[in-house]
């Protein structure tokens, strides 16, 4: 996923280098840096506002080196993107979901999903940004297709092992489920600023967080059983 032909530099031949000086870099912590550095700088200004300059600055390499490795700024964004990503799916796949009883593997998903965004504002900074270019970057992403499936399919599996238990319902489709798990969430910390000035309620302050967290585990569990 190309961007403009001005947006683009040829990588130098013989591999990256540093600024001149002859030392070759560790080309995956290269990447990860440039990645970091990537995923703030979107967060903070969208596609449209980030500029490579400031990614290389954050980083620390050379600015030539994200073309290099990326070959364009849309590139790298959608790289960046699937790293946010990645992130969340591996902290989902560590919750173990499948070794514990349904019940609790539910909570414990809906749990951390609200508490991953209210641990990682640039999670949902990069969705907003990503979702008003109408996701053009996560549809071209094979990866991101890849990541989602073992989920979906886990939360299938929790639903039937509950459903045989007759603690939750049988009709219950993983997909739907999923959206209005992580959309409890996602509304909550997207529109803090809005909610509490509407309800002149302070809903950024840690009590307010937790009290919203504990609703949402009990609203979200209610709707799942019988």
């Amino acid at each position: 996923m190309a961007g403009p032909a001005a947006d683009r530099v040829p990588a130098r031949e013989g591999g990256a280098r540093e600024e001149g000086d002859g030392r070759r870099r560790d080309p995956v912590a290269t990447k990860a840096a440039l990645l970091r550095a990537a995923v703030a700088e979107f967060a903070g200004k969208g596609l449209a506002g980030a500029r490579i300059d400031e990614i290389s600055q954050r980083a620390g390499v050379n600015k030539q080196l994200v073309y290099h490795y990326f070959g364009s700024k849309d590139e790298i964004y959608a790289a960046a993107l699937e790293t946010v990503y990645a992130e969340i799916r591996e902290r989902e796949r560590a919750l173990h979901l499948g070794d514990l009883p349904p019940e609790a593997a539910m909570e414990r998903l809906i749990g951390f999903s609200f508490d991953y965004l209210a641990e990682h504002p640039e999670f949902l900074a990069l969705l907003n940004d990503e979702n008003r270019q109408d996701a053009r970057h996560v549809r071209g992403s094979q990866r991101l297709e890849q990541m989602h499936s073992p989920l979906v399919s886990l939360m299938q599996e929790t639903i039937e092992r509950g459903a045989k238990e007759g603690v939750f319902r049988a009709d219950l489709d993983p997909v739907q489920l999923y959206i209005s798990i992580a959309g409890l969430s996602y509304f909550f910390f997207s529109n803090n600023r809005t909610l509490s000035a509407i309800f002149g309620r302070a809903l950024d302050k840690p009590k307010a967080v937790a009290e919203r967290r504990r609703h949402i585990i009990a609203f979200a569990m209610g709707a799942l059983r019988p």
